[in-house]
């Protein structure tokens, strides 16, 4: 073999080599993201989004969940991720101070941690958020207030009581409600039943027969408004009990379009599973959070430097006039 095919071999041989070296390491890039429970329509979506993602950046991104929203099943589940060594996780907390000790076990690993409906976390890099808090829970209020003529009795279903985000925005419903429309009034301290449609169901119809003057539900929850549209529709309380909520829209349809749910505040979960990707993957290349920043799909964020919170405001209303259209 001559000189310069011999040097030909070596550089192919060495390129490959390269090409290797650099698809390995494309492959060790590894973004998971953990939902509050496993199998629920709202994120089963929110998986879409995250998978979409790591498709079009070209990294191994995917969702894992627990089996009940058990704060310590999302512990468990992120300890296995800090022993495989994965990059980045993201996640949904039902419990955001039982698993602040594991978060910072995850950054002491060199694991980026990111959270969604959990700002404030002290040991996350970044919380992500579709929505603004404040204008979200103006949104709803004023949309019951509609139909409640601003003035009468309600209830909010969160998904616990220890789940930040839902308690957040029912704190700022509340404040709001309070501040713009005084004749408008809890009925009942908030109930922790918007993940589970059955427990809703149960609970309104419970509700109202103890308080025959109540005339509205808003359940941060996806499952709250299908199961309290539910028992509108077994009571024929249509147009005397309004329902409010999160939810997927393919989901709540027939509800929606019967009118035993009012209307849906919510914002598509496919948008927060792609978002916290997207972000996971600049931090992981190095790239600093700046206050510019944009999403693809997304747009511009509003970045909170100092409270290290990424937001955008992408309010979706569902009603029976565009259910059929939406995902």
């Amino acid at each position: 073999m001559n000189k310069i095919n011999l040097g030909k071999l070596l550089s192919a041989s060495l390129l490959g080599l390269m090409m290797c070296s650099t698809a390995a390491i494309a492959q060790e890039v590894e973004v998971v993201n953990i939902s509050k429970i496993g199998g629920m329509p709202w994120f089963n979506r929110m998986g879409d989004g995250v998978t979409e993602a790591g498709k079009e950046l070209g990294i191994n991104a995917y969702q894992v969940g627990p089996s009940s929203t058990d704060a310590p099943q999302q512990v468990k589940i992120i300890e296995d991720l800090i022993a495989k060594k994965v990059s980045a996780i993201s996640i949904v907390p039902n419990d955001a101070n039982v698993l602040e000790p594991v978060f910072k076990k995850a950054r002491d690993a060199g694991i980026v941690v990111l959270t969604n409906e959990s700002p404030g976390q002290p040991s996350a890099n970044w919380d992500v958020e579709i929505i603004d808090n404040e204008k979200f829970a103006a949104d709803n209020v004023e949309e019951m207030a509609k139909v409640m003529g601003g003035k009468g009795g309600y209830v909010i279903y969160v998904g616990g009581l220890t789940v930040p985000q839902h308690n957040l925005w029912a704190d700022l419903f509340v404040k709001y409600q309070k501040e713009h429309y005084p004749e408008m009034y809890e009925v009942t301290s908030r109930m922790p039943v918007a993940e589970n449609i059955d427990d809703a169901r149960r609970t309104t119809l419970d509700l109202m027969k103890a308080h025959p003057t109540m005339k509205g539900v808003v359940a941060f929850g996806s499952q709250g408004p299908i199961g309290a549209g539910r028992a509108v529709k077994e009571k024929r309380a249509r147009d005397k009990v309004f329902v409010f909520g999160m939810m997927i829209p393919s989901q709540a349809a027939s509800l929606v379009k019967s009118g035993d749910i009012t209307m849906g505040v919510t914002y598509d979960p496919a948008s927060a599973g792609y978002a916290l990707t997207a972000v996971a993957d600049k931090i992981l290349k190095g790239e600093a959070i700046t206050q510019d920043l944009e999403i693809p799909n997304l747009g511009q964020a509003d970045v909170d430097m100092d409270k290290r919170i990424i937001k955008f405001h992408k309010v979706l209303r569902v009603t029976k006039d565009n259910v059929d259209s939406l995902y």
